[in-house]
């Protein structure tokens, strides 16, 4: 019996037997949005697994090309408040910090850097930002966007580069802070989320083999909706996943640690899991953070522990 191909056209959704159980993908899943769902190559293990995934999200053919979807609306401006000079925002040298030109645009990544210290007139002096092992293009005079992370604040404000030093040490000298905006910080804030997360049982990584919901995100963990209980409090799992904030996507790749395990009934129904990440890149801590802070007006309850 010949299994007839899904559709190539990519407005069309793929339907549930498209999908196979138990054999390995031959294309990637995306959702509507074209966020990754199931990787080339993931198994679906078997028919909750795939119920869940059509229950919660809208899957189409990753290698096909999608119409842009719209963009979801941004929050309104924050209230008007007086801009904190350097010397308020209470940054200590060693302040996780990112940078990004403005000429690269919105959708460019941040790059970590930290701070060295600030002048009388309150230039900023930060460590050199590296990709990939080299010094971020840069020139003198460039306009680039900030992020820096306070004990209890996260500011974004905009600076020129001044200059560019090699000697004593790589170091480079923004002009003081322009455009100055703040967000409150508490640890224990978690947002509302609908993000898709890709897990494979156990810690090590790898391509990932099932696709869990998350419906919050807090700066250190999530609390996912998964089509069966992954495993037991203290079990690790490899997750894996994308945040888009003011633009800018960042892929975060970990491991996960289970805090706590909500059933429902049966042991092959959804559960709900409260997952502490751990290993994070000093980048990925960025995203977690940048992403939190900007969904805080959003958010309408506080919480004090991971579910």
């Amino acid at each position: 019996m010949t299994v007839a191909e899904p559709t190539a056209d990519p407005a069309d959704p793929l339907a549930p037997d498209a999908l196979p159980i138990g054999t390995p993908l031959a294309w990637p899943v995306v959702d509507r949005d074209g966020t990754l769902l199931l990787e080339r190559g993931a198994v679906l293990v078997g028919e909750p697994e795939r119920d869940f995934l059509f229950a919660h999200f809208a899957p189409y053919r990753g290698d096909l090309e999608l119409s842009e979807a719209p963009a979801p609306g941004e929050s309104g401006p924050a209230a008007a408040y007086a801009p904190p000079g350097v010397r308020e925002m209470s940054l200590a040298p060693g302040a996780l910090m990112g940078l990004r030109t403005q000429t690269a645009g919105n959708g460019a990544p941040m790059h970590p850097c930290r701070l060295i210290g600030f002048a009388p007139n309150e230039m900023l002096f930060v460590t050199l930002p590296y990709v990939d092992g080299r010094m971020m293009p840069l020139n003198p005079g460039e306009n680039v966007d900030v992020v820096a992370i306070a004990s209890q604040t996260v500011y974004r404000f905009v600076c020129s580069a001044v200059a560019i030093h090699q000697t004593p040490f790589d170091y480079l000298v923004l002009s003081k802070p322009g455009a100055v905006r703040r967000r409150r910080e508490r640890q224990s804030i978690r947002v509302r989320a609908r993000l898709p997360v890709r897990f494979k049982l156990g810690a090590a990584a790898g391509p990932a083999g099932g696709v869990a919901l998350a419906r919050e995100v807090s700066a250190r963990g999530l609390s996912v909706v998964a089509p069966w209980a992954l495993g037991q409090v203290g079990e690790r799992l490899h997750v894996a996943f994308e945040l888009r904030t003011g633009g800018v996507e960042t892929a975060i790749e970990t491991s996960a640690i289970i805090r706590n395990v909500q059933h429902e009934a049966g042991s092959d129904a959804p559960a709900t899991l409260g997952l502490e990440l751990d290993e994070l890149t000093p980048a990925s801590q960025m995203a977690m953070k940048a992403y939190v802070f900007d969904r805080q007006d959003d958010l309408q309850q506080w919480a004090h522990t991971l579910r």
